[in-house]
């Protein structure tokens, strides 16, 4: 899932601190501190970022094998 630009319910910008989001997390950082340092302050806010589920690699290994079987069924 790409990360929405704005919260769905307050309309607060949250898409632009995704990157440093994730890459301060990954490092190790507690979560409640990089969501406070954001300013993000608002629950709502906050669960945008927190509930987002990166589902792209699961997307192109479907197209990959999909992509896989047009090319074999050309060869027929």
């Amino acid at each position: 899932m790409i990360i929405p630009v704005r919260c769905f319910t307050c309309g607060k910008l949250v898409g632009d601190r995704w990157d440093e989001f994730t890459r301060r997390t990954k490092a190790g950082e507690n979560v409640i501190e990089v969501l406070d340092s954001l300013g993000l302050k608002r629950y709502c806010c906050r669960r945008m970022l927190l509930s987002n589920v990166e589902i792209i690699d699961e997307v192109l290994r479907f197209y990959e094998e999909a992509e896989k079987r047009k090319e074999a069924r050309s060869f027929y």
